[in-house]
């Protein structure tokens, strides 16, 4: 497919984009429930019929992506999403009573989610459809409108991005704005009703400072190195096996791909000789550019890297295990590639005391834990998950609120959480004619004061 087969209103920028659609809300009102349902199960409907071409798409963009993870990451981990609020949505959308304090009484309240408006949406390339689309049905579902802007490293998928929302639906629902940076800084500085940004902690405060300029609320996705503990009651085994079957995905270039492994009471030799005993070794997809392979090569110079493969041609890189020394950037920069750096320690409280040393992750990963150390580690830790068994799996779960904390980003995103993070809970509030509180209006006599007194004391 030509790199520029995008919709024409694509070319007019974010800022044209953005007042398109404000004028449509305000001629055409709120997107009924009922609509947006319709809209999110055309969406999925038309993913699963075009399945292969998003295959086709990114497998080009990359030069080597595989087909099933493209399935499921990129196409069923949508589907799923637009399924589940399609199905949830007319409840999510119910005003919701509240209580009513008995001086105001018969007054009636409610809490009323009402759209936000236009969404600006600015993807990443590691998975350039999904993560552009899953905040898209958040506020589809929550009857917002969207501009999407694609990263520029994936352009393939990108066209075909605004060739299935032009379908599923329309340019009065949603537009895709291509382009590079200059573009990526434009679509940050537009006075959006809600921005989301899924990308690098520093490019991350950068749009963050675009929308501060307009009071932009924002919902950030960032990084961070989520660890991997392995406690003394792991089966080594098991843990290496799931282990790499996270960090094999997508080559590695995965927000809550595990990191760094944090070796309790088990040595890197034998980890590493249970990670080469689960014949996971090379990933089925390849580090998607030559910036992002010598990226990760400079990150990981001066370090001892084992790998647990043959490598493949090109980009196509073996997964490998890192020793590094104290210090070294690959203990501090998240590595989001096919690379695992180890990290022996003594007990759960130095493992504890790593975690604490860095910015908090998306994830951590536990590995044998006994229920009194998977509480300890919640108390004394704090991420976006917390995860017993597995990696990443956790973010296929579309009934779980997904996101960050602190420097891996905020906001949440998925279900009823995507729902209510595009929706202002507006108050609603019907007075009857008169209530007790009247006795509290000016101009106030000594009674009503003296009653303002009581007031106070009154539930104390």
């Amino acid at each position: 497919m030509p790199d520029t087969a995008l919709p024409t209103e694509a070319i007019e920028g974010p800022a044209a984009a953005l007042a398109a659609l404000r004028a449509l809300a305000a001629q055409e009102g709120v997107l009924p429930p009922g609509r947006r349902q319709d809209l999110l199960r055309a969406l999925a409907a038309l993913l699963l019929r075009r399945a292969d071409a998003i295959a086709v798409a990114l497998d080009a963009d990359y030069g080597g992506r595989c087909i099933e993870e493209t399935l499921l990451a990129e196409v069923k981990l949508v589907v799923d999403a637009a399924r589940h609020s399609a199905a949830r949505l007319h409840r999510w959308a119910k005003p919701r009573r509240a209580g009513v304090p008995f001086p105001f009484w018969p007054a009636r309240a409610a809490i009323e989610p009402v759209p936000k408006g236009v969404i600006g949406i600015m993807a990443p390339w590691n998975y350039p459809l999904q993560l552009a689309l899953l905040p898209a049905v958040d506020a589809v579902a929550a009857g917002n409108r969207v501009v999407l802007k694609p990263a520029e490293a994936t352009p393939r998928t990108a066209a075909l991005l605004a060739e299935l929302l032009a379908e599923a639906w329309g340019q009065d629902i949603a537009r895709v704005i291509p382009g590079g940076p200059d573009v990526a800084a434009a679509f940050a500085a537009q006075p959006w009703d809600h921005l989301v940004f899924t990308g690098g902690t520093e490019t991350g405060r950068k749009v963050m400072q675009a929308a501060a300029a307009n009071l932009v609320p924002l919902t950030l996705e960032l990084g961070g190195k989520c660890p991997a503990l392995v406690l003394p009651g792991a089966d080594l085994a098991e843990a290496a096996r799931a282990i790499l079957a996270g960090k094999a995905i997508n080559a590695g270039q995965t927000c809550i791909a595990p990191d760094t492994v944090l070796l309790v009471g088990h040595a890197p030799a034998e980890f590493a000789a249970a990670c080469r005993a689960s014949g996971i070794g090379l990933p089925d997809t390849v580090v998607v550019n030559d910036r992002q392979a010598a990226r990760l090569d400079a990150l990981c110079a001066g370090a001892a890297l084992t790998p647990l493969a043959a490598p493949g041609a090109g980009r196509h890189r073996a997964l490998a295990l890192a020793e590094a020394p104290p210090g070294h950037p690959l203990h501090q920069d998240e590595i989001f590639g096919p690379v695992l750096a180890m990290q022996p320690l003594p007990d759960l409280a130095a493992a504890i005391a790593w975690i604490a040393a860095r910015p908090r992750p998306l994830a951590i990963y536990l590995f044998g834990a006994t229920w009194r150390e998977e509480a300890q580690v919640a108390a004394a830790t704090r991420s976006g998950a917390l995860v017993s068994g597995r990696c990443v799996e956790y973010a296929a779960f579309p009934a779980l609120p997904f996101g960050g904390t602190g420097a891996s980003g905020f906001g949440r995103r998925n279900g009823e959480a995507g729902f209510l993070e595009f929706s202002l809970l507006r108050a609603r509030v019907t007075h009857g004619r008169w209530s007790l509180s009247r006795l509290l209006d000016p101009p106030r006599t000594e009674r009503s004061r003296k009653l303002i007194r009581q007031v106070l004391t009154l539930g104390s």
